[in-house]
């Protein structure tokens, strides 16, 4: 099945509307550079003044190119100046193009004025069947079939080394950064296969072009800079294709439009709600172009890992001492030998050296190279090994020759990926990287960069699929509802709420303290009161003795008198779902009524797994205190998972937009409890 965005990188005849053989002009590029690159389809130049562009016979529309040539045209580069867009994309459209890029600026980048003209451009090539790529856009290259549609410096320059057959695509929004990115990874030797910018957005987003590109058979691993995510659910299609994605995400998350009601809705403004959703749909995220070139190279590689335990193998004791602390910090694992392997290594690695994980065979690997081979054989058949670090210091001459020979044997014999880091300078081994690249081996400078790569790997790996959608339990909750609703709600969807009632008035405050043992949380039920605690609303410990007085109290900030069993002990969490950029996420916290102080949250986009359930708990900084710590009691951690996926149920079919609240629920050594919940409607009450 053909893509219907493939013409931007295997189009079968290019309109370029505006094109010019003017010296200088932006309108010369992409003809020249579809002529340079030995682009084998139909190149047609559009411009009503000229009669040929670079030895090509220039039509005055696009309509009149297909005329002409009586055959379709599949993609049109549109460089004319923004107020003609529209008629040109009217072109397209009479031509029956189905891609347009609009390579031309002045559109919502420039202010109000520009965002209409872009709005009128859109609904132009909707109403045409034309899917627009852009406004304010560079170009598209498919580097197989030397097809430049683009105006990028880079393409000017003296040598280009583009790539024969590359696996790996690269869409970026912005245009300028996107091929720098481009050229640095053009220099390192990454196979790029094709090279996508989407500018403004209008129209197709980044998203949208990866997942077309993922779907292509010889597409091995994606990469992607976007400033923007605004669909979840697209994410979720993305990371479904089961291929390695990267994101360089820039820029914070949009999701404090609105002033946040609740702790939960607070929370999920942070961008720590897009690292959530990443990690959740094994979509890595990188933290610089660097960092994303890198996942790059470990991706164009076959090899995964099937667990996070790693084997570091080092000429260097500091090399070594980086890797194993770039592995905790990645969340992955120093692997821990078996016996067999100890006890084997000890008979091979020097007194002076090391053979504990980080192995380190010191620099005697340099007068006998079969050390190193042996050491690497002992490490990699380990059952308990995922994949291999290997860190080396000033190699030279031979000594790089035997050491990738070693490492892709083992790679390939064992199916394990091996990562190297190399820290030395290129002149010491000229042909080291391009050796590396060869033999299927990712090579980095830094230990800790080829840690982070290999991370990568492990982050990327096929996830569950998630829960398809369904009706909810029950209905959403009104506008407004109290807590006493809220939580019969909660209980009729079985999740645990405390026992408790409304008191009839001061008389009958004392006996709802007995109905449920003696003591007490009594709290104010005032319509608009979100935060009880901070407007005196919550009296904790109450017997029947001052049960009446403090009623008294309660019930004079305006609302009625909620008594519930008094919860004690174990930790507080906060459980909740606000509205994001990327749609209705889930929210785990530490800290109860310190949640903000603590800032200790993970987040997953709905609905949720139990195996996502998991992870957020385990990815939790204070988890530690869910297992017992100091002599306190392990806590019911199986609870907290039940709870995720509960609350995750019951809201499943809720329209979006509205803030739930569970704050705080106690985490007890037997089961955990909502103590207390608030419902924000969305913003325009529906």
């Amino acid at each position: 099945m053909v893509s219907p965005l493939s013409p931007l990188w295997d189009a079968r005849a290019v309109a370029v509307v505006g094109a010019t053989e003017r010296p200088g002009a932006l309108g010369r590029l992409p003809v020249s550079f579809l002529q340079r690159y030995g682009y084998g389809g139909r190149i047609l130049p559009v411009n009503p003044s000229a009669g040929t562009v670079l030895g090509l016979a220039a039509h005055p529309s696009v309509a009149a190119a297909r005329e002409a040539t009586g055959e379709p045209v599949d993609l049109a580069l549109v460089m004319v100046a923004a107020a003609r867009v529209p008629d040109a994309i009217d072109d397209c459209a009479a031509a029956g193009v189905p891609v347009a890029v609009v390579m031309s600026s002045g559109f919502a980048e420039a202010g109000a004025e520009g965002a209409a003209l872009q709005d009128e451009a859109v609904r132009r090539a909707r109403a045409g069947g034309v899917r627009l790529v852009g406004p304010n856009c560079i170009g598209t290259v498919g580097f197989a079939t030397g097809q430049v549609s683009s105006f990028s410096p880079l393409f000017s320059a003296e040598d280009v080394p583009m790539p024969d057959a590359g696996s790996v695509a690269f869409v970026s929004q912005s245009g300028a950064l996107g091929y720098g990115a481009v050229s640095l990874a053009l220099a390192r030797g990454l196979g790029l296969g094709w090279a996508v910018n989407t500018g403004n957005e209008a129209d197709v987003d980044a998203v949208e072009v990866l997942t077309e590109l993922g779907g292509l058979h010889g597409c091995r691993a994606l990469l992607g800079y976007v400033e923007s995510l605004g669909d979840g659910e697209a994410l979720r299609r993305l990371a479904a294709l089961g291929k390695p994605v990267a994101l360089l995400k820039a820029g914070a998350s949009e999701a404090g439009a609105r002033a946040a009601a609740s702790h939960t809705g607070a929370l999920a403004a942070s961008d720590r709600a897009v690292d959530g959703v990443l990690r959740q749909l094994r979509i890595a995220r990188a933290r610089d172009v660097e960092e994303l070139l890198d996942l790059g190279d470990a991706f164009e590689q076959p090899r995964r890992p099937a667990g996070p335990r790693v084997a570091v193998v080092t000429t260097s004791g500091g090399s070594g001492i980086l890797a194993a602390d770039a592995v905790a910090e990645r969340r992955l694992e120093l692997a821990a030998f078996s016996p067999a392997t100890t006890a084997a290594l000890d008979a091979i690695v020097p007194a002076f050296g090391s053979a504990a994980n980080p192995v380190d065979i010191t620099a005697t690997v340099m007068s006998d190279p079969a050390l190193f081979d042996r050491c690497l054989d002992v490490v990699a058949d380990d059952d308990g090994v995922d994949a291999v670090v290997a860190c080396f210091c000033v190699l030279t001459g031979d000594d790089v020759d035997r050491m990738v020979d070693s490492l892709a044997r083992v790679a390939a014999r064992t199916g394990k990926p091996v990562v190297v880091a190399r820290t030395g300078a290129d002149f010491l081994a000229p042909k080291a990287a391009a050796a590396l690249r060869g033999a299927g081996i990712p090579g980095y400078p830094t230990p800790a960069r080829a840690v982070r790569a290999l991370a990568g790997l492990w982050e990327t790996r096929p996830r569950a699929a998630a829960p398809t959608a369904g009706a909810a339990h029950v209905g959403a909750p009104p506008a407004g509802p109290d807590e006493v609703a809220l939580k019969a709600m909660l209980a009729g969807a079985g999740l645990p709420v405390p026992r408790g009632r409304v008191a009839a008035g001061a008389a009958d405050a004392a006996p709802a303290v007995a109905e449920i043992g003696g003591r007490a949380v009594l709290k104010a039920v005032v319509p608009g009161l979100l935060h009880k605690t901070e407007a005196g609303g919550v009296a904790l410990g109450v017997t029947e003795t001052d049960a009446a007085a403090t009623y008294e109290r309660l019930a004079a900030l305006g609302g009625e008198v909620l008594v519930e069993e008094m919860v004690d002990g174990g930790a507080e969490l906060l459980v909740g779902v606000a509205p994001t950029p990327l749609g209705q996420v889930l929210t785990l916290a530490s800290g109860g009524v310190l949640t903000e102080v603590l800032d200790d949250a993970v987040f997953r986009l709905l609905p949720v797994t139990e195996e996502d359930a998991r992870e957020m708990v385990a990815d939790l900084r204070g988890a530690a205190v869910l297992h017992g710590v100091r002599g306190r009691p392990a806590l019911d951690v199986e609870a907290v998972v039940r709870l995720l996926v509960g609350v995750s149920d019951l809201v499943r079919g809720w329209p979006g937009g509205y803030e739930l609240d569970l704050n705080p629920v106690a985490v007890l050594p037997q089961g955990v409890r909502v103590l207390d919940a608030v419902y924000v409607a969305p913003a325009d009450g529906g």
